[in-house]
């Protein structure tokens, strides 16, 4: 059937893909909506630091 090395690849191939799936699965789940979360909280505390500073120049 297998020979040892071609065994020994298709568990390496195997290992890739899980880790490949796992890190999808991480980035979609947690790191994205992190970056874009902060993102966000990050434009509107700017834009109301302008308003602040525009309401104090007058």
């Amino acid at each position: 059937m297998f020979e040892f090395d071609q065994y020994l690849g298709f568990i390496a191939f195997l290992t890739i893909l899980t880790i490949g799936f796992w890190l999808m699965i991480f980035l979609l789940t947690f790191v994205i909506p992190y970056w874009l979360g902060g993102s966000l909280l990050e434009f509107l505390k700017e834009k109301r630091d302008a308003k602040k500073a525009k309401l104090n120049e007058e």
